[in-house]
């Protein structure tokens, strides 16, 4: 099976990885953190804001895959404290308003830089 991989402009990177991972028909999107360097902003305290901004890096890679986030079968949430929950689930919902994936939600005890959360996305490739 041949596999592609995708470094987007744009998205921070910290590691040996690729922002996605195109195989097999899908699309494997690396964990995703509330950054955007091209506007010098990091969000740290708001949950909102902060999911809001996630799941905008994660359309900016799909995109660059060609896909997008009504492909998303499966997400996954990794939330610094479970108290986030309901307000995160609440933008998310917006996200995702009529066939969302499926999706795992998990508290973690830390996220890299002290993030409130990070989330990884598989989509099909329109």
């Amino acid at each position: 099976m041949e596999k592609k991989t995708y470094s987007v402009e744009g998205l921070t990177k910290a590691g040996p990885y690729s922002h996605v991972v195109e195989a097999g028909g899908f699309l494997f999107v690396s964990g995703m953190l509330p950054i955007d360097p091209l506007r010098d902003i990091q969000i740290h305290d708001d949950i909102d804001r902060a999911t809001e901004l996630v799941l905008g890096n994660i359309s900016r890679a799909l995109a660059a895959a060609g896909s997008g986030l009504p492909q998303v079968v499966k997400m996954t949430v990794f939330l610094a404290d479970m108290a986030y929950f309901a307000d995160m689930n609440a933008v998310y919902q917006r996200f995702f308003p009529d066939h969302p994936p499926a999706r795992s939600c998990v508290a973690v005890k830390a996220i890299p830089g002290g993030f409130p959360l990070e989330m990884e996305a598989l989509a099909i490739k329109k």
